[in-house]
This record gives C-alpha cells, structure tokens and sequence, in this order.
C-alpha cells in the first residue's frame, strides 16, 4: 500500500499542476479548441500571409492595386462580420466554424491556382471567410464559457496562439520564397496550409457548445442594444485602425523597396514584433482583469501611432527592430478591449453584437488602404506620417470620452 501511494501521489501532483495552470490561463476546454484552431490555421496563413503584396506585385500589380487589395481586405473583413456572427447564433458555434474553415480553404486553393493578379482578389472574397467571419464565433465561446472577471485573460490565450504562428511562419516563408523566388515560394506555403486545414475540421468537430435560443432582432436592433460606452470605444478604434489601414499593405514595400530589406529580413522583424506581443500578453491581461482596462487600451492606441513614425525614421537594421518592437507592443491592450465589447453584447445576440461592432469598424476604414497607395506616389513617407496624426487623435478620443468605470 505504502509503493502505491507514492506511485500515486505524483500522478495526483501532476493533475493538480496541470488544473493550476489551465486554472491561471483560464483554459476552458471550448476555449482552448476554438484557440487551438486558430493556432493551426494561423500557422498555415502566416506563410504566405505578409507577403501577398509582394505576390501581387510579382502577378504584375501597380502599388494603386496593391493598396485597393488592402483596402477589398479591410471591406471583406467588415462585411463578413455581421454575417459570420448571424450563423454562429443561429446555427451554433461549431457548424459556424466548420463552414468558415471550408470556405476559406475554397480561398486559399484560387491563390494557389491564380494565373493573374485579379484572380487574387477572388480568392481574397472566399480566404477571409475564416479570418472574419470566424470572429464573432470565438468572441463568442469565450464569452460563453468564461466569466466576465477572465474574460481577458481567455483573450489573452487566445491572442498568444493566434499570433506564435507569426513568430515562426514569416521567418520560414521568407525562406521559401529565398529559394524558390516570391511565386514558387507562396505557391509552396499555400500547399502547406491546405494540409493544415484538414488538421483543424478534426479539431473544430470537438467544440461542444449548447446552440442558445438567439434573439429575433433584426440590425438595428442589435445596434439600439450597445451600451453608451460600447459606441463610444467603436469611434475611437475606427480613427486608429484608419490609422493601422492606411499603412498597413505599405509596410512591406517600405521595408523591402525603399530600406533595401529581403523579404527574408522583413520576416524576422515580423517575428520580433509577434514576439514582443506574446510576451506582453499574459502580465497584461491578468492585471487588466485586476485593475482595468483603459490603461491598458491607452497603451495600445499610442503604439498604434508611433508604429508608422518609427518605420519612417529607421536609419538601420537595428532601429527597424526597436520600431517592430514598438509594433508588437500595439497589443498590449488588445486582449481588454475585446473583453470590453463581450462584456457589454447582451448574452442572446452576443455573436451579432461583435459581429456589428467590426462590420461598422471595418466599413469605416474600407477606404484608408486606397488612400495611403495614392498618398505613396507623392512621397512612400506621407501616408505613414499621416497615419501617426491620426492615431494620436484616436488615442486622445478614446481617454477623453471612455470613462474608467466602463474599461473595468
């Protein structure tokens, strides 16, 4: 009895270590798949993700063009929001998911196949199924399964593996495209992510999540439900993600055609920024549930201005690594404002009201990429100072007319 006991007890000591540590990252099983799904995607995404202008441009695409994709991405990424929280409250959260994913991968087979830039942008229409439509859904599982005192640290897991795959993936998309050439290379890295794919339908299949009886609202009557406070953080995040918009397709080039950086290089500060963020991420998002979240979401928008200011002034390798520095920093709020929009989207239409808040988000920014490719031809570092002004204002917005009451 006495050798079993001690066979016994690390055994126990292990469990009780494991339940302590999922305890602390609040790891709720459904949290945790619907994370680990965007960790596998991700993975296979961020391949070939940060070098589509490149693609674009090796198809035979003007910078007005790569701008106007920019621009189709951040219109897709707002009206597929709405959409996508309507099928995950309506047809539960895991049949949402597995349509996202397929659809998706429709997506990422005409990138594959795409003899000329403008078959691109129809991949694009099917490929963002999964980047937007999906995140109502995972908002909506972590709302679900936490409750609102771990809702950000749920965020925080779940932005941690959303982002790991930009850490390595860049790095080793870059390679490909070292060797192979910028085609060859995509080509190679989308092969590699349709494999993943049939990785994540295995894994979404186990979301075990009761479909909710949805409230029979129409639009407006999802919009006449956000809180004050809710309204009032959507103005201030859609003047700095025009901000994020207008040089948001411009970066590479930047780095690449105007600082003389391979995209090899250009991977590696992607790395370092992810990097910076994933480390942040976790002190970040267990105080914000502590103290509050409007620091924290201060903090983010003033990275979010300084970012483009800091890849204009870089004068060498080494000040391009502190201004990614500065870019992964950028998320060091993120994981409180999401848990800000769930805890004010009522229980019954909580996929819609993230749904809604992003599709108003994403429609207002629709024309900023457009603008900073128009704005390139004058001089490539106008947009990027423009863009730093209108961060600041953002950020001015957001401290002066949230109250601390409502971050917390």
């Amino acid at each position: 009895m006495t050798t079993a006991g001690r066979d016994e007890e690390p055994a126990t000591n292990e469990i009780s270590w494991r339940a302590q540590v999922a305890d602390y990252l609040s790891l709720e099983r459904n949290v945790t798949i619907a994370s680990a799904s965007v960790f596998l995607l991700g993975l296979g995404e961020e391949l070939w993700k940060k070098f589509l202008p490149k693609y674009l441009e090796a198809l035979g695409a003007s910078t007005p063009v790569i701008g106007l994709f920019g621009a189709a991405e951040i219109f897709f990424d707002a009206v597929y929001q709405y959409p996508g929280g309507w099928i995950a409250d309506r047809l539960g959260r895991r049949s949402a998911f597995l349509i996202f994913v397929l659809l998706a991968a429709a997506g990422y087979l005409i990138y594959l196949f795409s003899p000329s830039w403008p078959f691109v942008f129809l991949g694009l229409a099917l490929a963002m199924a999964w980047q937007s439509m999906a995140s109502p859904a995972i908002f909506a599982i972590i709302a679900d399964s936490l409750p609102q005192e771990r809702r950000a640290m749920g965020f925080t897991v779940q932005s941690i593996l959303k982002r790991v795959p930009i850490v390595i993936a860049p790095m080793i998309g870059g390679a490909f495209i070292a060797e192979f050439g910028v085609v060859r290379g995509i080509h190679l890295g989308l092969v590699v992510t349709l494999f993943i794919v049939a990785l994540t339908l295995v894994l979404v299949h186990r979301i075990n999540i009761e479909v909710r009886a949805a409230a029979a609202t129409n639009i407006r009557g999802v919009w006449c439900s956000f809180h004050a406070a809710m309204k009032r953080l959507l103005i201030s995040d859609v003047i700095i993600r025009m901000c994020e918009g207008m040089t948001g397709v411009l970066t590479i080039l930047y780095v690449t055609n105007v600082h003389g950086l391979s995209a090899a290089r250009y991977g590696a500060l992607i790395a370092i920024q992810m990097a910076t963020s994933i480390l942040v991420y976790v002190p970040a998002g267990k105080v914000a549930d502590r103290v509050g979240r409007k620091p924290f979401v201060i903090l983010t928008f003033i990275c979010f201005a300084l970012f483009p200011l800091a890849v204009v002034a870089a004068r060498s390798f080494a000040l391009l690594i502190v201004a990614f520095v500065i870019g992964g920093l950028r998320e060091i709020g993120e994981p409180a404002r999401k848990a800000m929009i769930v805890d004010f989207a009522r229980e019954d239409m909580r996929a819609r009201s993230v749904g809604l808040y992003y599709l108003i988000r994403g429609l207002s920014i629709t024309p900023a990429a457009v603008i900073g490719g128009f704005l390139w031809k004058i001089t490539p570092e106008v947009p990027f100072m423009i863009a730093a002004a209108i961060g600041l204002l953002g950020t001015l917005i957001f401290a002066l007319t949230v109250e601390e009451r409502f971050a917390s």
